[in-house]
């Protein structure tokens, strides 16, 4: 049975739209919803479903959020073999050692065109770098705190929604 990975984007974000992972663990009990599992206030939900339809899923998820909070919640979905491929492509896995800065994957909903890759270009500093694979951004930064490669700013330049993870969280997602 297929595992899959539900990663809220906006909750438990700076105080605003807190929910509790017991209770966001309650409102993933849908009809053929297996083993779910939270991990950590960021919004992370792991089930084993037989739906293998990802558009479908992620839009019964969105439906039931809402329904249930009161207010949208974007939804990026990966299943755990797509979750590895992220781990194996890491293009940051030999710098990370000798460098120190941290790594941060930001997932899209789809793949975006690649003619639009350019426009995140000009928000690139001396203390980020940026490379976009699929539809995974990778973002070495020292710190991601006062970045301007910020989720609203993938969002909008290159056209899908977008939610992100530091690679801790990537690496124990796959694991539970």
């Amino acid at each position: 049975m297929p595992r899959y990975i539900a990663f809220l984007r906006g909750i438990n974000v700076s105080g605003q739209k807190l929910i509790k992972m017991e209770v966001l663990k309650t409102y993933f009990q849908l009809p053929g919803f297996e083993n779910i599992v939270t991990y950590i206030q960021s919004g992370n939900v792991l089930f084993d479903t037989q739906e293998t339809d990802v558009v479908g899923l992620r839009s019964l998820i969105e439906k039931q959020l809402s329904a249930q909070l009161g207010y949208d919640v974007p939804v990026i979905l990966r299943n755990l073999d797509e979750i590895a491929a992220v781990i194996e492509k890491n293009p940051f896995s030999e710098q990370m050692e000798v460098t120190g800065k941290k790594l941060y994957v930001v997932f899209l909903s789809g793949v975006p065109d690649v003619g639009l890759h350019g426009a995140i270009d000009a928000y690139k500093n001396a203390q980020e770098e940026v490379i976009i694979l699929g539809s995974e951004v990778f973002i070495m930064s020292d710190g991601i705190g006062n970045s301007k490669l910020t989720i609203t700013l993938f969002e909008k330049k290159l056209g899908h929604t977008a939610t992100m993870r530091n690679w801790a969280t990537v690496n124990k997602v796959v694991k539970l």
